[in-house]
């Protein structure tokens, strides 16, 4: 095959080939990732206790109306990014799950059984703590804030420790965090939705049915599947459920396998290519230049051929990643981690033992939570640590659990309608997720030398 010589490309298409290249490997860097989100979260505080504070608060209050005939649907900034925009931050979760579920680690009880019991320990301790902090009602609806784990941040801060950490430690977090995820969202579902709207329902059920029908006709196009998600998301928000479990029910919808094809989408794409390179081939030998349309069926197969090599989970999965660790997260946080220190008055019991209570409950309780679950299992014969594994790795996961970050402050933001409570929330979430990663970070290093 012939190949067109360097010297022939435009400088310009070659540096911007090159850039575009550097480019995807640096969104594909999960530290990367975890660093912008802290970024974000510092630029917002900054912003928030800075001259410029009522810009910060008054830009997340922008109305921000979409409308179609009469209607008009007419909602501030702040709830777009919460409500709307991190709706796909939970439908990478729903994949996430739905894939460790279909192939990974929680594809039977033997591989789920030593995560899953470190996720219980690592949800109920943090809250039995929180709430033997916080006895009064205003302060106690908190109690499953320091129970979530961020998995971006958490896996980004084990990969600034580099390869010499075992990859099953690795393993062992993302099961974690992934059964921690499943568990945060049920309790949004059962614990902080309002009284719910049933009639709404059925609107969810109809955008879920609309989901089935593409699917059983072999609708592969990710785009298909936009509106019938805006109608469960429109759905849940009628109920009075949080709209983004609608991210999390349609990731858990996603297929695991590719459309049916008549045959095998590696065939299918050989045999559009050599229909392709037989046309330039006849062109070569003198029967011209094949016909614009000529080509259109080949180049449909092979389409459809290449979409179809991976699963729709993995190939959505794989397209959002960018798109929510490097825009929707950062986003959030810029919109949400703002705590105007001026607006915690921690001279009050409330605000006091609200911060106090997230922040000890995520770096103590996670630690000893995950720790304490995984040592008694194990004693008991239940389960086995996993190869290259130790009591030290699974410290480390214990301690680098208790980064909570996105979901905490999310899980926050429905528990309290009191402000005072939520910016101490706020605060304890982003003390105790720093003070976590800080003492991840400390005790990898110590894992690391030791090893060496």
């Amino acid at each position: 095959m012939s190949r067109i010589p360097s010297r022939d490309i435009p400088r310009a298409q070659l540096l911007a080939q090159r850039a575009f290249a550097t480019l995807e490997r640096f969104l594909h860097v999960e530290a990367i990732g975890g660093a912008i989100l802290l970024l974000a979260a510092a630029g917002a505080l900054i912003w928030a206790n800075s001259p410029l504070a009522p810009s910060y608060h008054a830009l997340w209050h922008t109305p921000l109306s979409v409308g179609l005939g009469g209607f008009v649907f007419s909602q501030s900034l702040h709830f777009w990014i919460n409500d709307a925009l991190m709706t796909v931050f939970f439908l990478v979760v729903g994949m996430e799950i739905r894939r460790e579920i279909h192939e990974g680690a929680l594809s039977g009880l033997r591989q789920a059984g030593l995560p899953l019991a470190a996720a219980l320990g690592g949800v109920a301790v943090p809250a039995l703590i929180y709430a033997a902090l916080n006895a009064d009602p205003a302060s106690r609806a908190g109690w499953a804030v320091p129970t979530a784990t961020d998995i971006a941040f958490a896996v980004g801060v084990l990969a600034l420790l580099g390869r010499s950490i075992p990859a099953n430690v690795r393993v062992f977090l993302l099961a974690l965090a992934i059964i921690d995820d499943i568990a945060a969202v049920l309790i949004i579902a059962f614990f902080y939705s309002g009284g719910l709207q049933y009639g709404g329902f059925l609107v969810a059920i109809l955008g879920i049915l609309m989901v089935v029908g593409l699917q059983r006709i072999g609708a592969g196009s990710a785009l298909a599947y936009v509106i019938p998600g805006a109608v469960v998301w429109g759905g849940l928000l009628i109920t009075g459920a949080h709209p983004t479990l609608a991210g999390v029910v349609l990731g858990l919808m996603t297929p695991v396998r590719s459309i049916p094809m008549r045959e095998r989408p590696l065939d299918a794409l050989s045999r559009a290519v050599g229909e392709l390179l037989g046309r330039k081939a006849g062109a070569a030998a003198g029967a011209g230049e094949p016909d614009a349309a000529d080509l259109a069926g080949p180049l449909r197969r092979l389409r459809l051929a290449q979409r179809e090599m991976r699963p729709p989970v993995v190939r959505v999965q794989a397209a959002l990643h960018p798109w929510v660790a490097f825009g929707i997260m950062p986003l959030f946080a810029l919109a949400n981690a703002g705590v105007a220190f001026g607006g915690v008055d921690l001279s009050l019991a409330g605000p006091q033992w609200v911060m106090i209570g997230v922040a000890v409950a995520l770096v103590a309780g996670k630690a000893a939570g995950v720790i304490g679950a995984s040592w008694l299992v194990v004693r008991l014969g239940w389960c086995r640590l996993p190869p290259g594994v130790g009591w030290g790795g699974v410290c480390l996961v214990g301690l680098l659990a208790g980064i909570g970050f996105t979901m905490s402050i999310f899980i926050a933001m429905l528990a309290f309608a009191d402000e005072s409570l939520l910016a101490a929330a706020k605060l304890g979430v982003l003390l105790g997720s720093l003070t976590a990663a800080l003492l991840g970070l400390a005790w990898g290093a110590v894992l690391i030398r030791r090893r060496g």
